[in-house]
């Protein structure tokens, strides 16, 4: 009996090398394909000649095969394979435009585990420090089309693909961590009511139109949400200054097979910030690619973006101790409930090679998911997993995994055969499983605990199209998150809510929402419906419970030290300019990684007091200062007075004014703010014996104050070093004071 238990083991071990070889012989295979295909720019190198896709060599690609004589030019020929080959490829070569999230970019990093989690999830990836995991990420906007503009308001697409040992892991997720409906099955009617409105196809990447309002008004669940959509969370600086929210309800399954429910979410290193709104409007007609080239321009600068990696974790025996269900989408788990535990870290740091292959063609899925890690009973969840996949299928095609971008780095074997765009060349003489040569039982009989299963869970209920009672709540939290903003966000949210209504051209739209924001907070009704033409309501149905929760205001993301790591100054010059403050300033800033400008009313050589010429790197009229995060004007008798009569320059510095960033200046630059630009509000430096710095407002001046040398970690408030205190105000992002004490309305920029 035990030597026939001794052969079976043998068989087993036997079948399981065999498949194991088949594995790899499938990786090696594919691997040895795509080393086939010839690295274009290096074919370039070597040749100048070009070829069919078969490799052909082609004599001549300017001209298509024609009859042909002296005296007249005759048809075309469309025996002309290589012409044909070239126009019909290029007449194929566009994939359907994703449905949401068509407007994006990505880049390729890496993943680094700090803090193992074996008490709640047996994934390797959550668990083994030693790994590296590549990750490649996509950042987009969602209602767009492609050629739409970046700086929109709109929620921001944060997805990313984990290449683990274990096979791909996707978090699809979001720059706000809660969504407009609880139920998949409303996902194309919200989706259709934000688009263009159907029989103008306008407004383009906006939802400040009627059909968007009017879905808000009849769903009540979509409070919640539009307030987040409302706030400067909608219009950030940079996709490396969001964060990042799983959205979803998912589970991890330690390898005692218990379940706890999880939410991911990933907070940037260099705080949480955002554009203003007349700002971001400016900049989606002067740069509309402003959030994917500052991207590729700071990682091009080594300025690689940082997030920290976090959990929210509940027991499953905890999942009904809360006044919110907490798989409905539309809620957050309040961190001063669920606090985030922060496991890990993700860096950005290589753009890519080729935009289309890698960035248009990633595939993203909910359902892609490893050992460890599953899913929820979230109803929002469960639909994307089926749309996500199908999507994937009618854009890519049904073999969308096997593209290079797609393909996990871990060995793969199946037999999913044919379909369009196959890339692999299968070898054997079966295509099921198990078959005679694999004879391998399922993991499941094994008690392997490498493989994916299913969370065994005991379902009782009736089968009905509802919900659980709890997700019939819709307006708590809609009332905690505005009474978590800072007084300026509230301000900006009543901006945008009187922006986006005022553009309603039905009555019973804007006036139906007015009476909508009255049930969330009746002074905000009151504000949005005196500017947008609504019933002003006296009273309201539901009270405000004055109940607020920490980290949800942007003002709680300062960052993790004070920095001014990648942000764009601007040195604006003359002819005249003091070259050895130029240089200095430039030196300082350089030290600290932030990337310095020099804006001139040309884009030429610009000739100092003294000294050689520096070229400018842009001119006034080309860059505007919406594309800075500062502004310095450097000093010079004669540069500040050329300045001083050029009507953009002085339009430059009002308009960093009005949208709150940092201004410096020094020697008689400080005239010319004083005597041109005419900043109300604002203590200028104006005793030129004085070596003191004055900081009033965000702007920063000094007679005969000491540039100062920027050290690392260095930055903080000064009365003596000038750049100290410059970056000091940098690093602060805006100074909404301004906005607060009034001084932005007394400017026209």
């Amino acid at each position: 009996m035990s030597s026939t238990l001794q052969r079976l083991q043998e068989s087993l071990n036997s079948a399981k090398e065999s498949a194991s070889h088949k594995i790899n012989d499938v990786t090696t295979t594919n691997n040895k394909i795509l080393d086939m295909w010839p690295n274009t720019f290096d074919a370039m190198k070597s040749s100048n000649r070009m070829t069919t896709d078969h490799g052909v060599k082609v004599q001549d690609t300017d001209h298509w095969l024609q009859v042909v004589s002296d005296k007249q030019q005759g048809p075309f020929l469309l025996e002309d394979q290589i012409s044909r080959e070239k126009i019909m490829r290029f007449d194929h070569e566009r994939i359907p435009e994703r449905v949401v999230h068509a407007r994006g970019t990505g880049a390729h990093g890496y993943f680094k585990l700090h803090t193992p989690i074996p008490e709640l999830s047996s994934a390797g990836v959550l668990n083994d420090t030693s790994r590296t995991t590549p990750i490649f990420v996509r950042f987009s906007t969602v209602l767009g089309s492609r050629g739409s503009a970046d700086t929109v308001r709109d929620v921001r697409g944060f997805a990313m693909k984990f290449y683990t040992d274990e096979g791909n892991w996707d978090i699809v997720g979001n720059n706000i961590p809660v969504f407009f409906i609880q139920d998949a099955i409303k996902f194309p009617d919200v989706i259709h009511a934000a688009k263009p409105e159907p029989h103008v196809e306008i407004p383009q990447a906006q939802t400040a139109h009627d059909n968007f309002w009017d879905f808000q008004y009849l769903h009540p669940e979509t409070s919640h949400m539009f307030m987040w959509t409302m706030s400067d969370r909608a219009i950030p600086r940079s996709y490396r200054m969001m964060q990042g929210f799983g959205v979803n309800t998912f589970t991890l399954i330690n390898a005692q097979g218990e379940r706890h429910f999880v939410k991911f979410t990933y907070t940037p290193e260099l705080g949480v910030h955002s554009l203003v709104w007349d700002e971001a409007l400016k900049l989606a007609g002067q740069d509309p690619d402003f959030h994917r080239r500052d991207l590729i321009e700071a990682i091009t600068n080594r300025c690689y973006p940082k997030w920290r990696f976090g959990i929210q974790v509940i027991k499953e025996e905890d999942q009904h101790n809360f006044d919110f269900d907490i798989l409905d989408a539309t809620k957050i788990w309040p961190e001063d409930l669920i606090p985030v535990r922060n496991i890990g870290e993700f860096v950005l740091n290589r753009n890519v090679d080729e935009f289309f292959p890698e960035t248009e063609q990633v595939a993203f899925c909910t359902s892609h998911v490893v050992p460890g890690i599953g899913f929820s009973d979230d109803p929002l969840l469960q639909g994307r997993n089926f749309s996500y996949f199908d999507t994937q299928i009618s854009r890519l095609g049904v073999n969308f995994a096997q593209l290079p971008i797609n393909k996990p780095v871990c060995p793969f074997m199946n037999f999913n055969r044919d379909g369009a765009q196959n890339h692999h060349i299968h070898k054997g003489t079966v295509n099921y499983w198990p078959n005679r040569f694999e004879a391998t039982p399922h993991a499941k009989h094994t008690g392997e605990t490498d493989a994916y299963r299913e969370f065994r869970q005991n379902i009782v209920g009736m089968k009905e199209r509802m919900h659980a009672p709890k997700f019939k709540e819709h307006f708590n939290q809609a009332q905690l998150f505005y009474n978590s903003m800072s007084p300026h966000e509230k301000m900006h949210m009543q901006g945008a809510l009187a922006f986006e209504l005022a553009r309603c051209e039905d009555p019973i739209v804007y006036k139906r929402m007015s009476e909508r924001l009255a049930e969330i907070d009746l002074s905000l009704a009151q504000s949005v419906a005196k500017m947008v033409g609504g019933d002003i309501p006296e009273t309201s149905q539901r009270k405000n419970h004055g109940k607020s929760a920490p980290r949800i205001s942007q003002t709680e993301f300062p960052g993790d030290t004070p920095t001014i790591v990648s942000r764009r100054i601007a040195i604006i010059i003359a002819d005249g300019f003091e070259l050895a403050t130029f240089t200095a300033i430039r030196a300082a800033f350089k030290a600290q990684g932030a990337l310095t400008f020099a804006i001139a009313p040309r884009r030429h050589l610009i000739n100092p007091a003294s000294g050689p010429a520096v070229m400018a790197d842009n001119h006034l009229e080309s860059m505007r200062s919406t594309m800075f995060d500062a502004v310095f004007i450097c000093p010079g008798t004669q540069s500040t007075l050329t300045l001083s009569e050029n009507g953009r320059a002085i339009q430059w510095v009002r308009e960093a004014f009005g949208h709150l960033k940092a201004i410096g200046a020094l020697g008689d630059a400080v005239s010319f703010l004083q005597e041109a630009a005419l900043l109300p509000g604002v203590t200028l430096a104006l005793d030129k014996t004085s070596s003191k710095v004055v900081t009033s407002y965000g702007v920063v001046t000094g007679w005969n104050a000491d540039v100062g040398v920027l050290k690392s970690l260095s930055i903080e408030p000064s009365e003596t070093a000038f750049s100290s205190a410059f970056a000091y105000a940098i690093s602060k992002h805006r100074c909404y004071e301004r906005e607060m004490d009034g001084l932005v309305k007394k400017i026209a920029f």
